[in-house]
């Protein structure tokens, strides 16, 4: 009797452990920072003199964070559409800001013109061609908003549920994000957790890009340490670009989802601020040197990855195989970059490539005809190969660069061999003619 009891009783937990078994883990927020025109050298934790970036030092403390990360491409648009595919700019065709200009045309006339919105529309075809985070996520049951930078059409085409842009040029309404406030964040997170519903949220403001209309309580702060009124309004533009970066985390806090919230943070594009305009410096945003292209990439997911300054190499086109493999989100088997969590996986990489193109398209659908810089990088040389036709004159730049990092001094002269085997590697990764 006793021994009929014991099987029955044994059969009755067997008959319920299926149903234990399909309780799902509750998924992870994604908060994916994007800063704007931010250059590498520009927080505290890097080691900037004057700038105080408090929230992004404390985020870079609790994160893996990569110093020597890098975007594959200089300009907003493209890089943006890396971020979010996790393709290179001549694997999605996104090369570009914009369409190629109509002869005679400038400005605002062109933005207007059938030529311009058709380009646009082409380049937005593109975008709905690949599979993008947001539209990964939101088949795996998340909400996606979209907020700030955003220059595929409306926020949809790129596969989020919500979002501001509606089309602009760069982001319209979306813009405002961060410059007047955030609430468009904070009530997308309530109505998640409203919802039961885990997010991602896309922060890219214009922060600290042009223009340059910092607080006059932060301008103050800066006046007094450069010469130039420029470099005082980006530097207070990055501080207050920071201070927003606090009230996303504080948001996360006050609602008990820090813990449960993977942070992504990487700049677009850099940006070293001309001290005699409000323009960019040469060497910076759009061009092949580390000014433009390098960039701190940092992840924090409390309690399942380890806060440390890691001297791996690490690059934007890592975002979205790194969070699709922490989420268990199926990606597709052609993307290039790597998971960053996987420590030997990252350890063992021994260089980046990218390239750098047109602002305006020569083709849309064709990148080769684009092109103006292809380069690489490892742990302890960079090389920049122009293109023969719309760099025509120019040379390959070789660089020490852990030594060089302001890629002062060419040695591709001096170097030949070494400028003979990373041309071939550069010519292995894309060799666009």
């Amino acid at each position: 009797m006793c021994k009929l009891l014991s099987i029955a009783i044994l059969l009755f937990f067997v008959s319920l452990s299926p149903m234990v078994g399909t309780v799902e883990a509750k998924k992870p927020n994604v908060l994916l920072i994007v800063s704007d025109d931010h250059a590498w050298t520009d927080y505290g934790f890097m080691g900037h003199p004057h700038l105080k970036t408090p929230h992004l030092d404390k985020l870079a403390a609790e994160s893996l964070t990569f110093p020597r990360g890098y975007v594959p491409s200089s300009l907003c648009c493209p890089s943006l559409a890396t971020i979010l595919t996790g393709r290179y700019p001549h694997q999605h065709k996104i090369t570009s800001n914009d369409p190629p200009m109509v002869p005679g045309m400038k400005g605002a006339e062109f933005h207007k013109s059938a030529s311009f919105l058709q380009g646009r529309e082409r380049m937005n075809e593109h975008m709905r061609a690949v599979p993008t985070l947001a539209r990964s996520l939101v088949s795996n049951g998340y909400a996606a908003l979209q907020t700030g930078k955003w220059w595929q059409g409306d926020y949809t085409q790129g596969g989020f549920t919500h979002g501001m842009t509606k089309g602009g040029r760069h982001g319209d309404e979306g813009l405002t994000i961060g410059r007047k406030s955030m609430e468009p964040i904070e009530s997308f997170m309530d109505q998640c957790q409203k919802e039961d519903k885990p997010f991602l949220v896309w922060y890219a403001p214009l922060m600290p890009h042009d223009p340059h209309t910092p607080p006059d309580r932060l301008l103050e702060r800066y006046k007094p340490l450069t010469e130039s009124i420029h470099v005082a309004r980006y530097w207070a533009m990055v501080e207050w670009f920071d201070e927003t970066i606090g009230q996303l985390m504080s948001s996360l806090e006050k609602r008990g989802i820090a813990d449960d919230t993977i942070v992504v943070y990487v700049a677009d594009n850099g940006w070293i601020q001309d001290p005699n305009t409000t323009r960019y410096a040469p060497r910076s945003k759009q061009s092949p040197n580390d000014g433009g292209l390098r960039t701190p990439i940092m992840i924090r997911w409390p309690k399942k990855v380890k806060p440390e300054m890691s001297d791996a190499l690490a690059q934007s086109i890592d975002i979205v195989p790194t969070l699709s493999k922490a989420l268990g989100i199926p990606i597709a088997h052609d993307l290039p970059g790597i998971d960053l969590l996987d420590a030997s996986t990252r350890n063992s990489r021994t260089s980046l490539k990218g390239a750098c193109f047109t602002h305006n398209a020569v083709d849309i659908d064709r990148p080769e005809k684009n092109v103006r810089w292809r380069w690489l990088v490892n742990r302890e040389w960079k090389i920049i190969l122009p293109d023969a036709t719309n760099e025509p004159g120019q040379s390959p730049e070789l660089y020490r660069i852990v030594d060089d990092p302001k890629e002062a001094t060419n040695l591709a002269s001096k170097e030949v061999e070494k400028l003979k085997e990373l041309s071939k590697q550069v010519d292995e990764w894309w060799k666009p003619h």
